[in-house]
């Protein structure tokens, strides 16, 4: 069952997502060649606490950490390790926070260094289909207009669409109805209404769409070993349109980045 949000409670998501987007900023900076993983969630855990709120991941479903780390061909929920990031990597970082009883729940693809060109084109391409799907967010349209626009965004360009795993509500709970797949039909599905908050999270694969479940029970990788990209925002619709919750902002100040990308689904400017 879909739970829409009011004002209140949209602006209490708000500070959650925004201590997700504090926590990715802050990651950044420490993304670097010979860095390990499990040296990132110990910064994440750490950070997040101070901050008030809880890591969102850490023991939900039994996942042991605070991080999810997919490296190069993991797509998402990889486990934090002591191995160290190379020259060239690319680096997905998931991460959730608890706050006042509601979620933040976000991603994004760093590169570690300077990576090949055609990876980060697929870091681009994912990026810009993650703001395609959201405009398609809005009073009176429906799952399939997002997924459908995502989809094809991204297969035009010719890369994998990931089928298994999906976006979700969000907001007492980390998975809420609906679920927000990143294909789909247009007119299809559940129609979206005023006050639903979702987590858009398109996984786009350099090769195949299609993926593998390891041992472990939780990192997933692409079933050719290709690169994957992982961008995920909060989203809310608030006077019927879109407006997003978190921000890739502290990321883009750490790294000195110029971006106007979010703009259009802000009513004012962010202020960091």
């Amino acid at each position: 069952m879909i739970k829409p949000k009011n004002k209140e409670e949209i602006e209490i998501m708000r500070e959650s997502a925004l201590i997700v987007s504090k926590t990715l900023g802050m990651l950044a900076k420490e993304v670097k060649p010979g860095v390990t993983t499990l040296q990132l969630d110990k910064l994440a855990e750490e950070f997040i606490r101070d901050h008030g709120a809880i890591p969102g991941f850490l023991g939900l479903y039994d996942f042991p950490n605070t991080l999810c780390v997919s490296p190069n061909s993991q797509v998402v929920h990889g486990i934090p390790n002591n191995t160290p990031l190379e020259e060239g990597d690319i680096l997905s970082i998931d991460c959730g926070a608890l706050k006042n009883e509601f979620y933040g729940d976000h991603a994004y693809t760093f590169a570690v260094g300077e990576i090949l060109p055609e990876t980060q084109k697929l870091l681009d391409i994912t990026k810009e289909s993650l703001y395609v799907g959201i405009r398609e967010f809005k009073a009176g349209n429906r799952v399939g207009d997002v997924g459908f626009a995502i989809q094809k965004f991204t297969e035009d360009h010719g890369y994998g669409v990931v089928r298994e795993l999906v976006g979700h509500g969000l907001g007492k709970k980390m998975h809420e109805d609906p679920e927000m797949p990143n294909y789909g039909r247009r007119g299809r599905g559940k129609k979206f209404v005023e006050g639903m908050v979702v987590a858009i999270e398109p996984m786009t694969n350099m090769g195949t769409h299609k993926i593998k479940q390891h041992r472990d029970g939780w990192t997933i990788t692409t079933l050719d070993n290709k690169p994957s990209a992982h961008f995920e925002h909060d989203v809310a619709i608030v006077d019927g349109k879109p407006e997003l919750l978190s921000t890739f902002q502290y990321i883009y100040e750490a790294l000195g980045i110029q971006s106007n990308e979010e703009d259009e689904f802000r009513k004012q400017p962010l202020v960091l």
